[in-house]
């Protein structure tokens, strides 16, 4: 139903306001150049004002580089000792603009005048802080800023930073206290290597499941890995991929059987997979509808338990060794695993939002069995508003 007067007026502003931060996290990314630079120069003035005997930038030895955050961002200031406070505050930046932006999809459905408000605030706090940020590396390389005059600017950024937190988490503690706990899906924008999000819980022994999931996405080529379970000595134990050109695939224990989904059409897609042990049985259904099916895929190959369940990510170890080109992108909401093959008439409940669909009995789909990494968001989803 179309809203009219100042409730649409309101929505059209915060619809602006998100593509304002959508187009400033645009301009970050493209001034990678420019951060590069600062860094450098960074780096460079600190080993000439406090370099230590037997110090150098390689002891970071580089381990774990797919974690870090994407280049342009604040978070690339984190080189030397003297940077790590630089670091910190940029990343805390980030964090505070992630969470702001989970607000502003939350607000689109709220007609509160405060909470607009409040969120044009935080997000011109945020704005100033990161000026502060970038002019105290200007200052630092200039050889500007005394210790005292650093340590008082420093505090006065780190209290103003406690204040947005607190802010922010009041806000987002009246978000989750008037949303129901599924209806929210998993945003992966870009295609890294550290963005991702990990269930909580493994998976059981079984010798049957069903997974089922919503999947909206444009990516080529490829819509990548919505999912992956990996258990020890066995990376591949079951695997959704779209890779390059080639059509989407469903691995078990590294056997492999070709999809005939076609999803990266920019529009919400329901998917189900059925498999049974027996003879290796698999279903494939988009949108309620069978569209394909086959055998021999596993057969007699129960699924191990005490896994790592991971979405967003294929994994080449247990619970890590992303690659970023296998990496999904796109939006994922309501995720969930059943231990028994379910039937076409349980499916098309699932797919059209029947009050008859079946509930989930082994992975459900719920904020608090999900935790998100690498800069992966949480926005309000209703599945059901997708169809109607």
């Amino acid at each position: 139903m179309q809203g009219t007067g100042p409730t649409e007026d309101l929505r059209g502003t915060i619809l602006q306001l998100r593509e304002s931060v959508l187009q400033q996290k645009e301009t970050l990314l493209s001034q990678q150049d420019t951060i590069r630079e600062l860094t450098s120069k960074l780096s460079r003035c600190e080993s000439q004002s406090s370099a230590e005997p037997g110090t150098n930038d390689a002891k970071a030895g580089l381990p774990g580089a797919r974690k870090i955050p994407p280049k342009g961002s604040l978070g690339d200031l984190s080189r030397g000792p003297a940077a790590e406070t630089l670091s910190s505050l940029g990343q805390t930046l980030q964090t505070l603009k992630t969470r702001l932006e989970n607000l502003e999809q939350y607000s689109r459905g709220n007609t509160s005048t405060q909470t607009s408000t409040m969120k044009d605030l935080l997000q011109s706090k945020i704005e100033d802080l990161e000026r502060q940020v970038l002019s105290r590396v200007n200052s630092l390389e200039e050889g500007k800023l005394g210790g005292k005059n650093d340590s008082e600017q420093r505090g006065k950024i780190e209290s103003t930073l406690t204040s947005l937190h607190q802010r922010i988490s009041d806000l987002e503690k009246g978000q989750k206290e008037n949303r129901p706990t599924d209806k929210f899906q998993l945003t992966f924008p870009l295609r890294t290597n550290y963005m991702y999000a990990k269930v909580k819980k493994s998976l059981p022994e079984m010798y049957a499941f069903t997974v089922c999931m919503w999947l909206k996405s444009n990516a080529s080529p490829g819509v990548g890995t919505p999912f992956s379970y990996a258990v020890p000595g066995q990376a591949n134990e079951v695997v959704l991929i779209e890779w390059g050109n080639n059509p989407m695939e469903i691995l078990i224990n590294d056997k492999v059987a070709k999809l005939p989904f076609v999803i990266n059409d920019g529009k919400w897609h329901h998917i189900c997979l059925t498999w049974t042990t027996r003879d290796g049985v698999w279903e494939a259904y988009q949108d309620g509808t069978l569209k394909g099916s086959g055998e021999n895929l596993a057969p007699y190959h129960p699924i191990k338990p005490h896994g790592v369940l991971v979405l967003g990510q294929e994994q080449d170890t247990l619970g890590g060794g992303f690659d970023a080109t296998q990496a999904f992108v796109g939006e994922l909401s309501h995720f969930n695993i059943w231990d028994r093959k379910l039937v076409p008439a349980e499916v098309y409940n699932l797919a059209t939002c029947s009050t008859k669909a079946p509930a989930s009995n082994v992975i459900t789909w719920s904020e608090s069995n999900i935790d998100i990494y690498g800069g992966a968001t949480k926005w309000t989803f209703e599945a059901c508003r997708q169809i109607n």
